[in-house]
């Protein structure tokens, strides 16, 4: 018995990634939007029938699909940090920045997936929010990691955050802990300008305008280092 449910096991396992890695090829054609159960069916020559005891819904597989993608953004970031020396944390940071682009680049069906327009009438599940938070992990550990080393050096130029970002950095202090609520509000100000670098790239809008991206990203990112007080 345990013998044939582990090979039922492993025949299931190999028919779940057959499905997922045809639904990442459907992305780039169709979009998440017109990602069909039925057509992923088809194309495997299975009845329709058969692919709901893999994933129930196209909401199931679209999970199965962005929960992937996540945690392949998060070991990538994460390989990216483990590859620097502990205390460059400014080196750090822009490794984790290149990562996010590169990968993003190497995957855009992916990477649309998870930071472009939400696919309508879909809810993430609880089931996202650890993958999600893997690369974010990261990016707060650097900075948290500096605070502690004494070596956070911000410039003065920026006003303090708002009195009502109090309540967000009790929040937020969970990914980025021990740091006041000025740097977490830098941190906010920082990952939201690597994705908007990345989008911009990759959706399009640097198109006719921005001749050079990688140098120009190296540079921003850089930048941003020095608004989170990164030496």
């Amino acid at each position: 018995m345990n013998a044939s449910r582990t090979a039922r096991e492993r025949v299931r396992a190999e028919l779940t990634r057959e499905i997922t890695d045809i639904a990442r090829r459907h992305l780039a054609t169709d979009g998440a939007p017109g990602l069909s159960l039925r057509a992923v069916a088809r194309e495997m020559g299975m009845v329709s029938s058969a692919i709901y005891r893999y994933f129930p819904s196209r909401d199931d597989l679209l999970t199965a699909l962005i929960i992937d993608g996540y945690n392949a953004l998060g070991e990538a970031v994460e390989q990216a940090d483990a590859g620097c020396p502990r205390a460059d944390h400014a080196g750090r940071w822009r490794a984790v920045c290149r990562a996010v682009r590169e990968w993003a680049l190497a995957h855009p069906h992916e990477y649309a997936l998870l930071y472009g327009s939400p696919v309508p009438g879909y809810q993430a599940p609880q089931d996202t929010i650890g993958p999600a938070m893997r690369d974010t992990l990261v990016y707060g550990r650097i900075i948290a990691e500096a605070h502690e080393a004494g070596v956070l050096d911000p410039p003065a130029v920026f006003p303090p955050p708002p009195a009502s970002f109090a309540e967000d950095a009790v929040r937020l202090r969970a990914v980025i802990p021990g740091v006041p609520d000025d740097v977490i509000a830098r941190a906010v100000m920082a990952w939201t300008g690597l994705f908007g670098m990345v989008n911009f790239e990759l959706f399009g809008q640097f198109n006719n305008a921005i001749l050079d991206p990688a140098t120009l990203f190296d540079h921003n990112m850089t930048a941003l280092g020095r608004v989170l007080g990164l030496p």
